[in-house]
Parts: C-alpha cells; structure tokens; sequence
C-alpha cells in the first residue's frame, strides 16, 4: 500500500494519517507493508501517486490531502486537478486508488472529517479486492 500526503494543512492531513493508519493495522495490514511519501499539497498528489502506480510495487494507493475554501477561486482548481489527476490515476493503470482529499469550507469541517482517512483506506482495499477477483475470474 502506497500512502501519498499532503503537508498543506498538516494539522488536518496528520490525523487522515493516523486513521488511515490504523484502518491498516486493522485490516492485518502491517506499517512495514505501507510506504508513505509527503507532497506539498493536494495538487502534487496525482503525479505522485502516477509514479506509485507505475512502479507496480503497490496493490492500491490512497491519496490524502485537504484543501479548505478561501476567498479567491483556487481552491476550485486544485480540488477539481486533485480529483481528476487521481481518478486518471485509478483507471489508466487499474489500480485502486483511496481518494482522501477532503474539500471543504472551514477548518472546522475539516477537523470533522478526519475519519476520511480510515474510509479512504477502506475504498481502496475493497476496490483492490474487486480488481483481484476480477483479473482472477478472467484467467479462468
């Protein structure tokens, strides 16, 4: 598992951290099985998991990030590229790919939502689940 995240927001992105840590050690999933790799913000998220995927080292990647609403409309481009660039990501080399960016307005929701790292890492494990059964069924 490759666990890419944000720095932007780190008292936010810390604790996607944690949780989607600990979602790991839940699912038998030891830290030594998870590389985790810090960009600067959401928007250097999908290079980065692009070069994950494409050393085909990982079963699945979850990206975590978090960008809050300001006043100018910034926070549309990077929150729209983190998501798109991701999503690229998941379907061009048919991975799965745990999207914990959160888009939020306030700092307060944000703090709420921290739980989205643990859920992201359960998307993508459930997704890589489905991947595997699938290319499974198809050699059969």
């Amino acid at each position: 598992m490759a666990i890419i995240v944000s720095r932007f927001h780190e008292n936010i992105t810390s604790q996607l951290l944690e949780n989607a840590r600990a979602a790991l050690r839940q699912g038998g999933i030891s830290d030594t099985n998870v590389d985790i790799t810090f960009v600067p913000g959401a928007f250097e998220l999908p290079v980065v998991a692009e070069a994950a995927a494409a050393s085909e080292r990982f079963d699945a990647i979850v990206a975590l990030g978090c960008v809050i609403r300001g006043e100018t409309p910034h926070f549309e481009y990077v929150a729209s590229e983190a998501a798109r660039g991701l999503g690229n990501v998941a379907l061009a080399h048919r991975i799965a790919v745990g999207f914990g960016v959160l888009t939020t307005e306030t700092m307060e929701q944000a703090q709420a939502r921290v739980s989205k790292g643990a859920e992201a890492v359960q998307a993508a494990l459930e997704t890589a689940a489905a991947l595997e059964r699938l290319d499974a069924a198809s050699r059969d």
